[in-house]
C-alpha cells in the first residue's frame, strides 16, 4: 500500500530532518514560537495534545505562520482526531498504535504516523497501511542499533521511522544519516520551560544548530 502521507509533506519533514516537538501552555506563544524555529531553519513542528492550548496553538500557527508546517503529536482518542482536523493539522502523530485512532485519521484524510516500538508494532501498522511510523522511545528501546534491526524485515515494504525519546544535538547525525530514518523528533529544541520563559533566540540558536547538524550529516 501507498503511504499515506502525501508526497509534498513527506518531502517537506524529509526535507527537515528535525520535527520540533512541542509542549505550549500559552497559546499567545505560538506565533513567537513558530517564527523562532522558522529563523533557525527549522520548518516542521508538532504540538503535542498535553496541554489545552495546543488546539488553539495550532489554529493560530495555521492562519498566522502558513509557511510552518504544523502537526499534532499525543492523539490517543477518535474524538481529538476528529478535533486536530477542524483545527487545519497537516498531520497526526501517536505514541502507540491505536488501530481505532489510525482508522479515523485514515476516514477523515489526516496524514498519521502511529508510534511504533516491537515488530508486532509495526506489522500491525502496516496492516493497516501505515508506512511512516514513530519510533518510541528511541533511546530507551535500544536507540539506532535496535531500530536498524527492526526496520531490516520491512526495508522492502517503504517503511520509514520517525525516532523520538533520547535523541539530541550529539546523536541526531548518527540517526539522520541512516537511511531508514525519514527525520527525528526533536523535543530538546524548545523545552517547555523555554517557551513559558519566552527564550526565543536560544530556540532559535537550538534550531540552527539542528539544521546544521542535518546537512552536515547529509552531506549538503
Amino acid at each position: 500500500m501507498d503511504s499515506q502521507f502525501p508526497s509534498e509533506i513527506s518531502a517537506r519533514i524529509e526535507a527537515c530532518g528535525v520535527v520540533a516537538v512541542l509542549v505550549i501552555d500559552d497559546a499567545a506563544h505560538a506565533v513567537s514560537l513558530a517564527k523562532s524555529l522558522l529563523e533557525g531553519g527549522i520548518d516542521v513542528m508538532e504540538l503535542t495534545l498535553r496541554t489545552p492550548a495546543a488546539i488553539e496553538a495550532l489554529t493560530t500557527i495555521c492562519r498566522d505562520v502558513p509557511e510552518m508546517l504544523a502537526g499534532i503529536g499525543t492523539i490517543l482518542t477518535k474524538q481529538q482526531v476528529v478535533d486536530v482536523v477542524e483545527a487545519g493539522a497537516k498531520f497526526g502523530v501517536a505514541p502507540g498504535l491505536n488501530p481505532n485512532v489510525v482508522s479515523e485519521a485514515q476516514r477523515l484524510g489526516l496524514p498519521f504516523a502511529p508510534g511504533i516500538a516491537t515488530p508486532s508494532d509495526v506489522e500491525s501498522a502496516i496492516e493497516l497501511g501505515c508506512r511512516e511510523l514513530k519510533f518510541f522511545p528511541a533511546e530507551p528501546s535500544g536507540g539506532l542499533t535496535y531500530l536498524k534491526s527492526l526496520a531490516a524485515p520491512y526495508a522492502h515494504l517503504g517503511v520509514r521511522y520517525v525516532p523520538l525519546g533520547g535523541v539530541n544535538i550529539d546523536n541526531l547525525p548518527t540517526y539522520i544519516s541512516d537511511a531508514n530514518i525519514m527525520a527525528v523528533g526533536g523535543s530538546w529544541l524548545a523545552p517547555r520551560s523555554d517557551i513559558n520563559s519566552e527564550n526565543w533566540q536560544v530556540i532559535t540558536d537550538r534550531a540552527s544548530a539542528a539544521r546544521r547538524a542535518v546537512d552536515e550529516a547529509r552531506g549538503e
